[in-house]
């Protein structure tokens, strides 16, 4: 029970939303219980019309009552049908009004010996298809009043996961893997998906249906009902250990799932390299390895749920058996016998379903558990309650003895840097040195763990996160573009831009021209990651998106390092163009692009250890000029 109660509050204030179709389809599963309780009543009154009408002679046979002690089970006395048990207070009300219901509709149904008229026939007739139609009516609009509910509980669901996703500070994406996240959004909704469409419905019209036919097999024979209902707790015990079964099968699963999502991002994202080296045969046999997993614990899983209809089968036919043998020993009324047989097979089907039902949501419990722990996560990086303004860029960037760590471990170590505005500083260093965190810090992507990073005096912590990132344009190595068209790609740099303003900015990238010889133009479509274009086209429309955006502070982070000699030039002539009258940060790992900054710091060990100009730096035989001087630029060559 606890694994439903933890899906239906963690999905509690989903359902709120939508609460007046959601008691729409709670209502109707009280009716569909109604119609099945019904079908005891009206299986006993036909099986009474039909018996033979009762003599003079046999009514006033002795009728011994089912306590009397046999002596054995040796068929007893010749019996006439009859009611034996005994009245109870609480079922006098029902019984009132049963008699009226049947008072109603005697001359409405036929009874042997007695001719049949047209009301009579009628009656017959749509007795049955009645009750069905009110039954399967009910059916129907339960399934699709809580279906309507959960696929807008699972929409909203998904969009409150990919808002919090979107708030997370970067942190969170360092120390979470691709597919793990993918498993969540998709198989951990899907599985609640399922439970709250399939599971909820049947939850709530089958649990009615058992208080409905338990209520009308008590009216038959309060004594017998609770004598069948010792056999429960012989079916809820092995349903128990089936239910932990499930959800361990279902832990396995996903954690199989979340491997196999992982390798499929990897396998698409790496099939350059992973064809280079002839790595198709390893990566098939890493997937393989996860599918056998999946399956083991799909099978787990299904061992465990379809064990369930057995055991309760076999439950079922047990007390059938003994039923029929007391039915046989006391000598009850055939009719009596047809209706009470009739009500514990509409007892035990809902009693079937609803193990299916604590099966499935043993398996989405698991995911509801998963997607609260992405839901309770909280960003690092969050605004203050009254954010300072910072609307325009009007003095200087500057680094106060900024310091900061990964996880204990130091990257930057006392930062001290001032950067006026329409200054252009280069950043340079070998791998490792801090370069990229720098630029993290400067985004807010990152808190500094000492020390702050202020613009115009104001500490970025004390700032709108949204209105600091409106002052700068970043162009990095790594070109993300997305699966839109090309003028929808440039105008993600600023939302709402014109097309005169996306063309215009695609022109001052250079990039204006390659754009009209695509099939639609500025309507292409790039495809995924921008796999149709060539790296330097890509770099181009990413540099036109920093055009359109116009902000004052730019940040280059190695954005020519992947591109060939002729689309470098090519690139680094529109970044030229870009950078005018503006801020420019530029971390480069090729030295050659810094040339023309004002101003080069290079870092070592997350200190700064020098700073200069380029010409300076290269004079001064220091680390840079060892840099320098690995990728041939020497200081002898200013001189020529």
């Amino acid at each position: 029970m606890s694994h439903i109660l933890t899906v239906l509050r963690f999905g509690a204030r989903y359902l709120r939303r939508y609460w007046v179709r959601l008691l729409c389809g709670v209502a109707c599963g009280g009716v569909f219980a109604l119609a099945n309780g019904s079908f005891i009543w009206a299986t006993r009154t036909m099986t009474e019309r039909l018996a033979e009408p009762a003599t003079p002679a046999s009514a006033s046979t002795s009728v011994p009552r089912p306590d009397a002690a046999p002596s054995d089970f040796a068929a007893p006395s010749p019996r006439v049908p009859t009611q034996v048990t005994a009245a109870v207070p609480w079922t006098q009300p029902l019984r009132v009004v049963g008699d009226a219901a049947e008072r109603a509709i005697e001359p409405w149904l036929p009874r042997r010996g007695r001719p049949l008229d047209w009301r009579q026939v009628t009656g017959l007739l749509l007795l049955l298809p009645l009750l069905v139609l009110v039954r399967s009516g009910a059916d129907y609009l339960n399934s699709y009043c809580l279906g309507w509910v959960s696929e807008r509980v699972i929409r909203d669901l998904r969009m409150d996961v990919m808002e919090k996703l979107a708030s997370l500070s970067l942190d969170f994406f360092t120390r979470s893997s691709t597919g793990d996240l993918l498993t969540r959004i998709q198989t951990d909704t899907a599985n609640l998906l399922r439970a709250l469409k399939q599971g909820v419905a049947d939850l709530v019209k089958e649990s009615f249906t058992v208080v409905a036919v338990f209520g009308g097999l008590l009216l038959l024979d309060w004594q017998l009902t609770l004598a069948v209902a010792v056999l429960l707790p012989a079916v809820l015990f092995p349903l128990q250990v089936l239910g932990k079964k499930a959800r361990r099968a279902a832990a396995a699963g996903l954690q199989a799932s979340v491997s196999q999502s992982s390798q499929l991002v990897e396998l698409v994202g790496g099939i350059r390299i992973i064809k280079a080296y002839n790595l198709e045969e390893e990566e098939l046999a890493r997937f393989r390895k996860t599918s056998s997993q999946l399956v083991h614990a799909g099978m787990k899983g299904i061992q465990a749920k379809e064990l369930v209809n057995p055991i309760i089968e076999i439950v079922a036919m047990i007390g059938l058996g003994a039923l029929l043998i007391y039915f046989f020993w006391s000598g009850r009324s055939g009719s009596e016998l047809v209706a009470f047989l009739t009500g514990v097979l509409l007892f035990f089907l809902p009693v079937k379903k609803l193990a299916g039902v604590h099966i499935l949501f043993q398996q989405a419990s698991i995911g509801a558990v998963r997607l609260q722990e992405i839901l309770a996560e909280q960003p690092k990086v969050v605004d203050p309650p009254n954010p300072k303004p910072l609307k325009e860029f009007r003095t200087a960037i500057t680094f106060e003895h900024v310091s900061f760590a990964y996880r204990d471990r130091p990257v930057l170590e006392d930062i001290n840097l001032r950067i006026p505005r329409g200054f252009k500083l280069g950043i340079a260093g070998e791998s490792g040195s801090g370069k990229t965190t720098l630029l993290n810090l400067l985004f807010r992507f990152y808190d500094p763990t000492a020390g702050a990073v202020k613009i115009d005096g104001v500490d970025l912590r004390e700032a709108s996160v949204r209105d600091l990132r409106r002052l700068m344009a970043l162009v990095s190595q790594d070109v993300i573009l997305f699966d839109q068209t090309v003028a929808e790609n440039i105008g993600c740099g600023k939302p709402g831009a014109t097309r005169a303003e996306i063309e215009a900015a695609a022109r001052a990238a250079s990039a204006h021209e390659f754009i009209m010889e695509l099939p639609q133009g500025y309507d292409t479509r790039v495809g995924e990651r921008g796999v149709t274009l060539s790296g330097g086209q890509r770099q181009r429309i990413a540099i036109a998106r920093a055009f359109v955006r116009d902000a004052p502070i730019l940040v280059l982070d190695e954005a020519t390092a992947a591109l060939d000699s002729r689309a470098e030039a090519e690139v680094q002539a529109a970044i030229d163009r870009l950078a005018v009258n503006r801020t420019v940060i530029c971390v480069a790992h090729r030295l050659s692009t810094l040339a023309s900054m004002d101003r080069i710091v290079v870092l070592s060990g997350g200190r700064i250890v020098e700073e200069g100009s380029f010409e300076e730096l290269l004079r001064r035989g220091g680390v840079f000029a060892g840099m320098a001087s690995r990728q041939g630029i020497r200081a002898s060559a200013l001189n020529r």
